[in-house]
């Protein structure tokens, strides 16, 4: 039986504020890489790892997004965190599984992870894209944007849309399929160069800095000055409060993420209830496993043809090693990702 030493990546206690890299741990276990007769378990070997923010409200002490679904589950100091990842099979007591596959699915922020059954596993034949795609643009993020625009907000051509933290990894691609599908798009980020990023490369009709503006109500007044007929929300907070104000009648908000509540247990803002009633907004919240059906089947085939036509842009930040993950994960949270970000824990 041949055994491997696996570092793996933990919290020391549980983080209630903005995290610090100082509150995590890299361990060492030892596991086997021989599989038990007649289990169905699959040992994986981490290649890239998804780093995203929901992860920080599973390692606080107690959120009400822990009893909701198992993704979001509790994380406990000393236990093994799971997300999104990308690897390659090492040993397979699965039917569905063979040595070398390539897989992505839920794996630890581990070197190694023993998948039980092989659950929430699955493989990638076509390596016509870099195999981080597959965590990034054709993952979660992918799904998210593309799901959370096209299900949720139910565009229509020439709608006025306003995405928050356009240049991370959901907002940029919501943001593209908008202009894809014909909408006018507006995007805010937090420096100069992620603006101009929106509005160069990633071809947003407009986008500012937040940070440089003191009213924001007054601000998407200046950008919709004939109202927004669709937010897409990755923040909350007093940018929710500000686009409901300049909603259109029958405006629709797809709240993403709420980034702005995860490190800050003070005061709630909150949009006028006067204009949700009035105007007759829908707000609807969402979770990228809403989508795991049929119903976005044609999600991947018209990502790919984007992709593969130069039409949409793919924009990944990439950190190397297990030790980059405390990092990674502390620099969402400080506004330094542009796109995806990932860490590479293995070379291909």
């Amino acid at each position: 039986m041949e055994m491997v030493q696996s570092k793996f990546v933990t919290i020391k206690t549980h983080i209630e504020e903005a995290p610090q890299e100082s509150m995590f741990d890299i361990k060492t276990q030892t596991i086997s890489t021989s599989i038990q007769p007649e289990t169905n378990d699959v040992i994986v070997k981490c290649l890239y790892l998804s780093i995203d923010p929901y992860q920080l409200n599973r390692m606080k002490s107690k959120s009400s997004s822990q009893n909701t679904v198992a993704d979001a589950s509790k994380i406990t100091p000393g236990m093994m965190i799971n997300g999104g990842g990308l690897g390659r099979v090492i040993a397979s007591g699965h039917p569905d599984y063979q040595k070398n596959d390539i897989v992505c699915g839920s794996l630890n922020w581990a070197e190694y992870t023993v998948v039980n059954n092989g659950n929430m596993l699955m493989k990638v034949n076509n390596i016509e894209f870099p195999l981080s795609y597959h965590v990034g643009v054709f993952g979660s993020s992918g799904l998210t944007a593309y799901g959370g625009f096209f299900r949720v907000c139910k565009p229509k051509k020439g709608d006025k849309v306003f995405v928050s933290a356009a240049a991370g990894s959901v907002g940029n691609l919501v943001g593209q399929y908008a202009k894809l599908y014909g909408c006018y798009v507006v995007g805010c980020a937090g420096t100069k160069e992620k603006v101009e990023l929106l509005k160069g490369k990633l071809g947003f009709d407009e986008a500012f800095n937040y940070k440089g503006e003191t009213d924001l109500n007054s601000t998407l007044k200046r950008y919709f000055p004939n109202g927004i007929d669709i937010y897409f929300d990755n923040v909350g907070g007093e940018m929710l409060e500000a686009a409901v104000a300049n909603m259109n009648s029958f405006g629709k908000i797809a709240v993403c993420g709420v980034i702005s509540d995860y490190t800050n247990s003070g005061r709630r803002t909150a949009p006028s209830m006067i204009d949700i009633i009035y105007k007759r907004i829908m707000i609807q919240g969402f979770l990228v496993s809403d989508f795991y059906t049929d119903e976005l089947k044609d999600f991947m085939p018209v990502t790919k043809d984007y992709v593969r036509g130069g039409k949409l842009c793919v924009l990944e930040d990439i950190s190397c090693g297990i030790e980059c993950i405390p990092g990674a994960f502390v620099g969402l949270f400080r506004g330094e990702n542009v796109g995806k970000k990932i860490v590479k824990m293995d070379e291909e």
